[in-house]
């Protein structure tokens, strides 16, 4: 049994979100004997080097060759294994693109698979292994659950969920060592069921991902100018939590969607697509990754660009809040 506390939580943020859940694997795979792990070469990537070593029957690193381990993770699946597959969101959601769909979506298999290293968590290598449209993609697949959680404490709480969740779904896994801590202490977690972090507002800031923290920290900025906004964490992207966002307008002027990933196709668009299917006339801020490509830099620069750091969150907030308030 995992216990979760304060020594815990910091040294899972201290691992990033990737080493937290090959740290998760490791004290679940005892437990769990049709527990296996299939690995696109990454295994210390995945942060599963102590889970291969520990339990070399229950890890199979098929190599550079993402296709075919959706395709091998499909029929150990038939078979009754309970597969989890591990490689950068990039290339498990664009290379392997066409297996997923099959797999997981058409044919419903109970395989999760991992996407390491999403938004920009890998600095400087660039444009082609940023994880920006992979939200997109697969919300686009019929049947597959979308999770992106807020920290490394919350990736804790959704690895565990999966273990003994019986439908295929996508862990975007976000951020890098020293993961900013969101959760303190335990709580409940539910799939589907989105979060209110903080209540009380005319702004409805609803993040994932990294960005869950950012907005928290935005949303003490905007209190400091006279702008009350509550920030709900949508872990669960798909199914979304549509009963939540309708609570939540009843009581907003504006909703905010801020997310480490493309502005089309992703968070937004999800809460985009419902509220215009409803009578729900809010206006909708969309934050996220510029519809471009830019420079690459480290982590904390590429946000920068993007206007994701929280006193930039807070300033386009600031001002779509008071612009509407001028109309």
């Amino acid at each position: 049994m995992i216990e979760i506390n304060k020594i815990n939580i910091r040294t899972w943020s201290m691992l990033s979100s990737r080493g937290t859940f090959g740290s998760v694997m490791l004290e679940m795979a005892n437990d769990n004997e049709n527990l296996l792990i299939l690995s696109a070469d990454l295994c210390n990537s995945s942060g599963l080097d102590r889970f291969r070593a520990k339990y070399p029957e229950k890890f199979i690193n098929i190599g550079i060759a993402e296709q075919n381990m959706l395709g091998i993770a499909a029929g150990l699946t038939k078979e009754g294994m309970n597969v989890f597959c591990t490689t950068f969101s990039t290339f498990a959601t664009m290379r392997a693109c066409e297996q997923v769909r099959n797999h997981m979506g058409y044919m419903g298999l109970n395989i999760k698979l991992v996407g390491l290293a999403s938004g920009f968590a890998t600095g400087i290598l660039g444009n082609s292994h940023y994880g920006l449209e992979d939200i997109s993609i697969i919300r686009s697949i019929p049947n597959i659950t979308i999770l992106s959680p807020a920290d490394s404490t919350e990736t804790v709480k959704a690895t565990i969920a999966l273990i003994s969740y019986d439908h295929p779904v996508y862990l975007r896994l976000t951020g890098g060592a020293n993961n900013p801590i969101v959760y303190k202490e335990d709580y409940d977690f539910e799939i589907g069921k989105a979060i209110i972090l903080k209540d009380n507002g005319d702004v409805t800031i609803f993040a994932s991902g990294t960005m869950v923290y950012n907005s928290l920290e935005a949303s003490k900025i905007l209190n400091q100018r006279g702008i009350l906004a509550r920030v709900v964490n949508i872990h669960t992207i798909k199914p979304l939590d549509i009963e939540c966002i309708s609570r939540m307008q009843m009581h907003s002027k504006l909703f905010v969607s801020v997310e480490e990933h493309n502005i089309i196709g992703g968070l937004g668009s999800a809460i985009a697509d419902h509220i215009s299917s409803t009578s729900c006339c809010i206006p909708l801020l969309k934050l996220g990754i510029a519809d471009q490509f830019r420079h690459a830099g480290d982590y904390s620069f590429m946000l920068e660009q993007n206007e994701l750091h929280p006193a930039q969150i807070a300033k386009n907030i600031e001002e779509k809040y008071q612009s509407l308030n001028e109309a």
